[in-house]
C-alpha cells in the first residue's frame, strides 16, 4: 500500500501538480500579463457558440474591439461560418483543446493529438495556423511546459466567474470594472455548455462586457489580441530586467521546491544523515525493482531490504550556484558524500529498525565518480520507474544547477538518471570504525584497524582520486559533445 501511495504521490506531484504550480503562480513558460498602459486583452473560451458568438463578435465590432478566441475544436467544427467570421474581422483564434477535457487525465500523446486536430479545423477554414493555447481550466502537465513545440501557452490575470449565471449582469460587470487596466488579459467565455456552467451564462456576460467597453473608451484604453501584448511586453523588456527577473524567479522556484521537499520528507519518513549539513536523507524500504548483480557473487533481488538515499536539494542548489562546471560540481558532491559515509554507516549500525539491509540504494543524475567509494552504477531497467524518474530528475536538475536547462540540452546523451548500488558488506568495510555489524544476511566484522587505511588514505590517495574523477568527466563530456 505504500509503494502504491508513493507512486501516486510522484506521478501526480511530478506530472500535474508541479507543472500547474510553477505556471501559475511563477509564470514559468506562460503569458498572463501584458505590459503596456493603455492596452488589455479580452479572451474567451470555449466557443464559438452558434447563439452567443455573434451577438459578441457584433458587439465587438461595434466598439471596434479586438480579442482572442480559445475555441474547442468539435464546436468549431460545428460552426465554420463562426471562425470564419472571426478571422475576417480581425481577432485572433487559439486552441483549447478538440474536447473540453483536462490535460491531467490525458497523456502527453493524446493532448498532442487534441491540439494537431483542433489546428487543423482552424487551418481549413481559415487559411492559417495558430501557435496560442490555453489548456481547458489553465491546467498544464509536465509535457504542457516542458516541451511547448512552439506553442505559446495563455493563462490569464484576471477571470470573474462567468460562466455562472447566479452571478448576474451587473456583479459582474463591477467585478469586471475593477479589473480594466493596461495589461490585463481577462478571461471570459461565449458557450455555456461545458462542464460546471450555465446554459444562459454568457447573457449576462454579453450585457457585462457591454458595460466594460463603453469605459474603456471613456478611459482611452484599448483591447487587442494577445499577441499585441506579447509583443509589447518581448519589445519593453531590457536585457538587464530580464536577467534580474529570472534570478527571482529563480529563488521563488527553488523555495517553492524546497517546501514540497519537506512535505515530501514527513510523509515517507525520511531522515538526515547528519543533524547540519546532510547530503543524505534515507529510510529503509523494501526492493521492487528487477535483479542487480552487486558484483563477487552478491545479488540485489526484489523483497530485499534496503536503504533508499535522497540527496538534500537545498544543499544541492547551493553547490550548484558556486560550482563552474559540472566537473566542478560533481568533485564537491564526490567530497561532501566521502565525509558523511561514515555517518550513514554509524546511523544504520545504531538503529535495531536497520537490521536486514542488503544494499544502500540511489538513483541521481550526477553519477560520475561514485565507484571510487565503492558504489556500483548500473543503468536503469526501461518502464515507468525510468520514465518517471528522468522525468522528475531532469526538471529538478534544471532548478537547482544555474546553467541546468542548458547542461540537459547540450549533453542530453550523457545526462541520465542512473541506479547508484552499494552491497551494505561494502560499506562497513570501507567506512565503519565500530563494532561489528550484523546484516542479516551473515557477519561482517570489521576491525577499526582495517578500516583506517581506507577512511584516512592520506591526502595523495585522495587527490589522485578527484583527479582520476576529473579526467573520467572530462572524457565523458568531451564524448558527449563530439
Amino acid at each position: 500500500m505504500q509503494t502504491l501511495l508513493l507512486w501516486m504521490f510522484y506521478i501526480s506531484t511530478f506530472y500535474a501538480f508541479i507543472p500547474a504550480l510553477v505556471s501559475r503562480m511563477f509564470g514559468f513558460r506562460v503569458f498572463r500579463r501584458g505590459k503596456s498602459e493603455q492596452e488589455y486583452a479580452l479572451t474567451f473560451d470555449d466557443g464559438p457558440d452558434q447563439v452567443y458568438t455573434p451577438q459578441l463578435l457584433d458587439l465587438l465590432k461595434r466598439f471596434d474591439a479586438k480579442a482572442t478566441f480559445f475555441v474547442v475544436g468539435i464546436h468549431a467544427e460545428k460552426h465554420p461560418e463562426l471562425l470564419k467570421r472571426m478571422h475576417d474581422e480581425g481577432h485572433l483564434i487559439g486552441i483549447h483543446n478538440y474536447v473540453h477535457k483536462s490535460n491531467w487525465l490525458m497523456r502527453p500523446v493524446t493532448v498532442r493529438r487534441q491540439i494537431a486536430r483542433t489546428e487543423a479545423v482552424i487551418r481549413r477554414v481559415t487559411g492559417e495556423g495558430t501557435t496560442f493555447y490555453r489548456p481547458p481550466w489553465g491546467i498544464v502537465n509536465f509535457f504542457d511546459i516542458s516541451n511547448s513545440n512552439g506553442r505559446r501557452i495563455v493563462l490569464w490575470s484576471s477571470m470573474f466567474g462567468d460562466w455562472k449565471a447566479s452571478i448576474g449582469a451587473k456583479q459582474l460587470a463591477e467585478r469586471m470594472l475593477k479589473k480594466l487596466r493596461g495589461g490585463e488579459v481577462m478571461l471570459l467565455h461565449d458557450c455555456g455548455t461545458t462542464l460546471g456552467a450555465d446554459a444562459g451564462a454568457p447573457q449576462n456576460m454579453l450585457i457585462a462586457l457591454e458595460k466594460l467597453l463603453v469605459v474603456a473608451q471613456e478611459r482611452k484604453l484599448r483591447s487587442v489580441r494577445v499577441d499585441t501584448l506579447f509583443c509589447r511586453e518581448s519589445a519593453s523588456r531590457p536585457a538587464t530586467t530580464e536577467r534580474s527577473n529570472t534570478s527571482w524567479f529563480k529563488r521563488t522556484l527553488v523555495f517553492g521546491w524546497l517546501l514540497y521537499e519537506r512535505i515530501f520528507h514527513v510523509l515517507f519518513r525520511l531522515r538526515p544523515v547528519r543533524k547540519e549539513d546532510t547530503i543524505f536523507y534515507y529510510r529503509r524500504c523494501i526492493y521492487h525493482g528487477p535483479n542487480v548483480n552487486m558484483e563477487n557473487g552478491r545479488w540485489l533481488e526484489k523483497g530485499d531490504a534496503i536503504v533508499e538515499l535522497h540527496f538534500d536539494n537545498k544543499m544541492l542548489f547551493q553547490l550548484g550556484t558556486t560550482a563552474k562546471s559540472m566537473v566542478h560540481l560533481a568533485i564537491q558532491l564526490i567530497r561532501i558524500v566521502k565525509r558523511q559515509l561514515p555517518d550513514l554507516a554509524y546511523r544504520i549500525a545504531d538503529d535495531p529498525k536497520m537490521n536486514g539491509i542488503k544494499a544502500v540504494y540511489a538513483v541521481s543524475m550526477i553519477n560520475r565518480g561514485p565507484e571510487k567509494l565503492g558504489f556500483q552504477i548500473r543503468d536503469l531497467p526501461k518502464g515507468l520507474f525510468r520514465i518517471v524518474s528522468t522525468i522528475y530528475l531532469k526538471l529538478l536538475f534544471s532548478v537547482i544547477h544555474p546553467s541546468g536547462s542548458k547542461q540537459l540540452y547540450e549533453k542530453r546523451d550523457v545526462m541520465v538518471p542512473k541506479m547508484i548500488v552499494m552491497p551494505i558488506d561494502t560499506l562497513f568495510d570501507r567506512f565503519w570504525t565500530g563494532d561489528s555489524y550484523h546484516t542479516g544476511q551473515g557477519h561482517s566484522t570489521t576491525d577499526s584497524r582495517d578500516a583506517a587505511p581506507v577512511l584516512h588514505s592520506g591526502v595523495t590517495q585522495d587527490t589522485n582520486a578527484i583527479q582520476e574523477t576529473v579526467r573520467a568527466s572530462q572524457a565523458a563530456d568531451t564524448r558527449s559533445s563530439s
